[in-house]
């Protein structure tokens, strides 16, 4: 089992222990730890890139409980330095934490989020309706997103029986392995760039502002 300190850290930079390191038949090196930094990609989030020992990281595997470390070479040491790309961890953060808030948003007005894609540049919610639900006016999602923003909401993450549980503020909680802001004032504008009811379905688009 691989420690995710993710989950309760911000760090972008660490140590951890070798467990394994193997060639693979694509000619990468499968390193396993006994913790990790990095995210994978999963629950809508795109993967982190960073280094092991400098050695820049090829991509990241969710393998059952285990995060697999691919590497154009081998690492020799029985401890290494573990560096996230912190630029790329923040925008990430942002992208996810701003799909929570759509989400939020979606709820309060009857919809219930089923799908999450919170890639940058591509963000989008998927909604269902529950019984009575309208479509509700992209001004009505964002003005209550502006609002949440501007009280700076902090980020609190919980665990329930393992499993990890992210919320802001007095927001509801959400079950979530990703990462998020320290709190919204980081996230600056988040724009609905479209929404639309589609057999059934609520699919609101965003963007973040740079």
């Amino acid at each position: 089992m691989t420690e995710k300190r993710y989950y309760t850290s911000d760090a972008v930079s660490g140590e951890a222990q070798v467990l394994r390191c193997e060639a693979n038949s694509d000619g990468l090196y499968e390193v396993e730890l006994d913790a990790t930094l990095f995210h994978p990609q999963g629950g809508g989030q795109p993967a982190d890139s960073g280094t092991i020992n400098g050695i820049p990281l090829v991509r990241l595997e969710n393998r059952g409980d285990k995060v697999i470390h691919f590497l154009g070479q081998p690492v020799t040491q029985e401890r290494v330095k573990l560096e996230v790309n912190a630029s790329l961890r923040k925008l990430h953060s942002r992208w996810h934490s701003a799909g929570h808030l759509i989400g939020y948003a979606g709820e309060q007005h009857g919809w219930r989020p089923v799908k999450a894609h919170h890639w940058p540049g591509e963000g989008k919610i998927t909604f269902n309706a529950t019984e009575g639900a309208l479509a509700p006016e992209a001004c009505a999602l964002s003005e209550k997103i502006a609002a949440w923003i501007a009280d700076d909401l902090p980020r609190l993450v919980t665990f329930d029986n393992a499993l990890r549980q992210v919320r802001f503020g007095d927001l509801p909680v959400y079950g979530c392995g990703g990462t998020h802001v320290v709190s919204l004032a980081e996230l600056g504008e988040v724009k609905l760039t479209s929404l639309k009811v589609k057999k059934g379905q609520l699919i609101v688009a965003y963007q973040l502002a740079e």
